[in-house]
């Protein structure tokens, strides 16, 4: 079968029903919407990496979006590149392959080997250079750099994309399977609509739930520091922001529908499957964040994953914990191929596709974020000293080198828990059971019972020193979970030490 699929750029739950009617009428009603799907890191470059090799952080080694923190880095090109999922697909299923869009956030640096490296396999590759950009940019077209200036109708980077998958899928060949990823920049800042959609969803702005513009008590001292009530200027910031990234999403809905019904010309709509997820969700005002992701809460690491395809049933929901390391071998599984011959810490989606009854998934899954941030202080900032980074307007910052933390985010039929443990002096842990609390706006790291504690820990610890099957093994709140609280550490420093070191 043929496999698509389209990836957005900080794309949260929330917002995509509404801007994207055609993907939704498309993708999500002629197929299956996960209503828990999720991703490890809520940040471009270590979300994409775990996409890519359908490993967990601590495994790809992607920490951030720098060359220093491994992102599209010599090292990355070397030991991941050549196991991702597109390399085993076009190596040993056959298969023909084609990439257009954003790929890592320093693809294309001239330390990595510039837009002359092309990652292996891809057979066909129309990389952005660096970070999302709307016009004047640079592709690599297999190999070759390609400038875009700022026309509309020849550079708007969203409808190039569209115009190059179309231009593939007509001249692919017949005779072997194709896969496509689609990457765009949408809805990335700068949030650059196209012009005939600059006048849309005037009248919408950030959703205005429980936790908008509330003081984030008892939460890490990053959250903490953020303003409350938000100033005037930041909540207009935020909701233009909100705005222009629906605007850019139409663009988007437009690309789908055209290679939708392209696929169906060419009669190959019903042989092939279609994915639609994002790298990150995004905060607009949530505990007066203004706009940033990279935090550990829902609305950071929550995104959208449609599939349709065959043998899949229309109209679907499914409340599995999903997440994007499973995407990698569930296209390699639809491909064929053995994935007991893979690094990958995923699982594949196929069962769960196909509507198998007695699949025994998933309880838990691990979040994992190393915080970015420099020994000088932020120049817009200098006030809140060396450390913070990502200092938005008033001086809220959205990151710092110890907003370094790790979460076993749990679903199950007796708990919907998250329980993060932060890296820093404090080992600051936060708790939200998001039953009772589903904006995670009261941290129960202090009341909840302290053998829940303990097992999360130790849960927390295994999933974070896990590599392939062993990152599959029975959550806490699954009957075949085995506690041994002998095997606890007494000493919480060494346990933060242990993390930080791991990750380097």
């Amino acid at each position: 079968p043929g496999i698509l699929a389209f990836l957005a750029d900080t794309l949260l739950l929330l917002s995509f029903q509404t801007p994207l009617k055609k993907t939704n009428t498309l993708i999500a009603q002629m197929g299956i919407t996960f209503e828990n799907a999720y991703v490890p890191s809520a940040l471009c470059c270590p979300s994409r990496a775990s996409i890519l090799t359908g490993k967990y952080p601590h495994n790809h080694h992607v920490v951030n979006n720098t060359l220093e923190g491994n992102c599209s880095s010599k090292l990355w090109q070397k030991i991941q590149e050549p196991y991702t999922f597109p390399a085993l697909l076009k190596a040993m299923c056959g298969y023909q392959t084609f990439f257009a869009g954003k790929y890592l956030n320093e693809y294309g640096a001239e330390d990595a080997g510039g837009v002359g490296h092309v990652p292996p396999g891809w057979s066909f590759w129309y990389a952005l250079e660096k970070n999302s950009k709307y016009y004047n940019y640079t592709l690599s077209v297999n190999g070759k750099a390609r400038r875009h200036g700022e026309n509309y109708s020849v550079d708007y980077l969203t409808d190039v994309l569209a115009n190059m998958s179309l231009d593939f899928l007509e001249y692919k060949s017949n005779f072997e399977p194709f896969f496509m990823m689609i990457a765009t920049p949408a809805p990335h800042s700068p949030w650059t609509p196209a012009p005939q959609y600059t006048k849309s969803f005037q009248n919408v702005s950030a959703p205005r739930n429980s936790n908008f513009n509330i003081h984030g008590k008892n939460k890490h001292w990053l959250i903490r520091q953020a303003k409350t009530p938000m100033s005037n200027s930041s909540i207009q910031f935020l909701d233009d922001a909100y705005r222009k990234r629906w605007q850019t999403l139409l663009s988007v809905d437009d690309l789908i529908e055209k290679l939708v019904k392209k696929l169906e010309v060419n009669g190959e709509l019903d042989n092939t499957y279609i994915f639609y997820t994002s790298d990150n969700g995004f905060h607009t005002g949530q505990f007066s964040l203004p706009i940033d992701k990279r935090q550990l809460y829902e609305f950071d690491i929550k995104v959208p994953l449609l599939v349709r395809g065959p043998g899949i049933k229309p109209n679907q929901t499914n409340k599995m914990l999903v997440a994007n390391i499973d995407l990698g071998p569930t296209i390699l599984d639809i491909a064929g191929y053995d994935l007991n011959k893979t690094q990958m810490d995923g699982m594949s989606l196929l069962p769960l596709l196909r509507g198998d009854k007695n699949v025994t998934w998933r309880s838990d899954f691990l979040v994992e974020y190393q915080g970015e941030g420099y020994n000088g202080s932020d120049p817009t900032c200098p006030g809140l000293g060396p450390g913070v980074t990502h200092c938005f307007p008033d001086c809220v910052c959205e990151d710092a080198y110890n907003n370094t933390y790790a979460c076993v985010r749990t679903l199950s039929a007796s708990w919907d828990l998250q329980y993060c443990e932060f890296d820093d002096r404090e080992v600051f842990v936060e708790v939200y059971n998001l039953t009772a609390d589903p904006h995670q706006i009261n941290n129960i790291a202090k009341t909840i019972d302290q053998e829940i504690l303990e097992k999360m820990n130790y849960r927390l610890m295994m999933l974070q020193s896990c590599s392939g099957a062993t990152c599959r093994t029975p959550g806490v709140f699954d009957p075949g979970y085995r506690f041994d609280p002998r095997l606890m550490f007494s000493n919480h420093g060494l346990r933060a030490r242990r993390f930080s070191a791991q990750f380097l």
